[in-house]
């Protein structure tokens, strides 16, 4: 897992991206994203769909459903709207959360 994908600011997709790796986003992302590694929303980043990964740090902003098995870390410059289910969550001082979040230890896409 040692490659990181970047999607650059200028970029835009409309789409899903499905990924083994680490990714960082500072375009847009207009889509669901499924990654079994850590995901980074920079400042200029943004996506609008379903996440699922690891662990997120977000900067920027995230709307939709998002599901991360670990650590989910919001910058004080995200903006985070939609329903949370992580592990742990960091929350700094100035970051924007409006929505419902489940913490539990069992996040992951386990069947019961």
């Amino acid at each position: 897992m040692g490659a990181v994908n970047l999607i650059a600011s200028t970029t835009i997709i409309k789409g899903d991206i499905v990924t083994d790796s680490d990714i960082r986003i500072d375009g847009k992302l207009e889509g669901s994203l499924q990654s079994k590694g850590r995901l980074i929303i920079g400042q200029t980043g943004s996506i609008h769909g379903e996440i699922t990964c690891r662990s997120a740090e977000i900067e920027g902003i995230a709307d939709g459903k998002i599901t991360v098995s670990e650590l989910l870390s919001l910058k004080a410059t995200s903006k985070l709207h939609g329903e949370v289910v992580t592990g742990q969550l960091m929350i700094e001082p100035g970051a924007h959360f409006t929505g419902q979040c489940k913490m539990n230890t069992t996040t992951g896409e386990k069947s019961k």
